[in-house]
């Protein structure tokens, strides 16, 4: 049975899961999920996931939610196809699920509140909260200077190659490189430099064309809802 997302385009955590498909050369069917018509928030989707988030994942009989948890699945099951996300070696390994909770526990929350005051309120006519974006914006300042010092020893922040540690963090960072915060990683020549490497991964590139395709007929203004 095919592997089929149901989601979101406008969800960070959504593009994350279609990202490692992608990055993998896997094929999928994509869901959309109404986030305006509430369809997250009731059946069929709360059996899918019962916390009402997307995105929700199908794999034959297995259902899975949350997205990192999703993409480990995806790149330990498909390890031996397309890019490989993980290392067998468990030292390297143990490298990679240090800086994938790093990602998870100290980049995302105050990238993610950078994301909704300054790349979706806009799209939906409502104003950033400038307290919340400076004090956020302090945050992800201090996150950053740890990834510096780490991406000055080492290319990627698991290691020598791209990983799920770095591809995680793509979706905020594409929303925010087109707002004012993108100046807090310009700032940092190997946070720069790494910034510019993985945003023009193929398979990034593949998921932005699929949403540009998706909403080509959709106004600017609804890009959120679906």
């Amino acid at each position: 049975m095919a592997i089929k997302v149901f989601g979101s385009f406008i969800s960070t955590a959504t593009m994350r899961v279609l990202l490692c498909l992608d990055e993998k050369g896997l094929a999928y069917e994509f869901v959309p999920v109404n986030l305006a018509a509430s369809d997250h928030k009731g059946e069929p989707f709360l059996s899918l996931n019962p916390f009402g988030q997307v995105p929700a994942f199908e794999d034959g009989d297995l259902m899975l939610f949350e997205s990192r948890a999703i993409n480990q699945y995806i790149a330990h099951t498909h390890a031996d196809k397309g890019t490989p996300l993980i290392y067998e070696d468990p030292k390297k390994m143990a490298l990679v699920s240090v800086w994938a909770e790093v990602e998870a526990q100290r980049y995302d929350p105050p990238a993610a509140k950078l994301t909704w005051e300054l790349g979706i309120k806009p799209v939906i006519e409502m104003a950033a909260d400038d307290a919340i974006v400076q004090e956020q914006g302090d945050q992800l300042a201090k996150v950053l200077d740890v990834y510096e010092a780490r991406l000055a020893q080492s290319k990627y922040l698991g290691g020598d190659s791209f990983s799920l540690a770095d591809l995680h963090h793509l979706p905020t960072l594409n929303y925010l490189m087109g707002t004012g915060a993108r100046a807090v990683f310009d700032s940092r020549p190997h946070v720069s430099a790494w910034c510019a490497d993985i945003l023009t991964r193929p398979a990034w590139q593949k998921v932005l064309a699929m949403i540009t395709n998706h909403y080509r007929s959709v106004s600017y203004s609804k890009l959120c809802y679906v």
